[in-house]
């Protein structure tokens, strides 16, 4: 079965526009059907949907275009059915209300206390601190320190336990890299 190419409608009306395809070869194309092609043509539907250009989204090839616009019984065929879509989990820095802000520092104990493997830098990152704030809540030089309570930050909701587990797991392949770096330069 051939896939359909990314936005059909908005590929069937960059076809109709840019090209000398029939209506059904557009549409046997994008999984329409031919009265729909036929309507993107007469300007009545998908009013207002952008064009979008399967040449350059890597769908067609300007040959494969020629050669259905040629041969009007040839069907076009998709280029590469494996089109990649980016999906980087980036981390989006998301609005912590005012008062969660100073659950922060509680949080941050909390990881120095229950999480000791976890640099200062991965602490700031998970709770979204500065890192020298973190080095003097460990140092206990925090200016606010004696009223720090550790407080889990999973529960505060300021990232998911998965976040969590993935920085553990990090920090501890970081150990055992260490000791065996210690290792090697005792055996040298």
């Amino acid at each position: 079965m051939s896939k359909a190419p990314l936005m059909p409608m908005a590929t069937a009306m960059w076809l109709v526009e840019n090209t000398t395809l029939t209506f059904k070869q557009i549409a046997d194309f994008c999984k329409l059907h031919e009265v729909e092609v036929q309507g993107i043509a007469d300007g009545e539907v998908a009013k207002g949907i952008k064009a979008y250009n399967p040449i350059i989204s890597g769908q067609l090839s300007r040959e494969e275009i020629e050669l259905s616009s040629e041969n009007k019984e040839r069907p076009l065929q998709i280029k590469n059915l494996d089109i990649q879509i980016s999906n980087t989990e980036k981390k989006i820095k998301k609005y912590v209300p005012l008062s969660k802000r100073q659950d922060k520092p509680d949080s941050a104990l909390w990881l120095i206390k229950q999480h000791n493997v976890l640099k200062d830098s991965q602490i700031a990152r998970l709770v979204g601190i500065t890192k020298n704030s973190v080095t003097s809540i460990r140092n206990k030089s925090y200016w606010n320190y004696n009223n720090l309570n550790p407080k889990d930050p999973v529960a505060l909701n300021l990232f998911s336990q998965k976040d969590l587990l993935d920085a553990v797991a990090k920090a501890e392949r970081r150990i055992k890299r260490e000791k065996k770096e210690k290792e090697k330069n005792k055996i040298k």
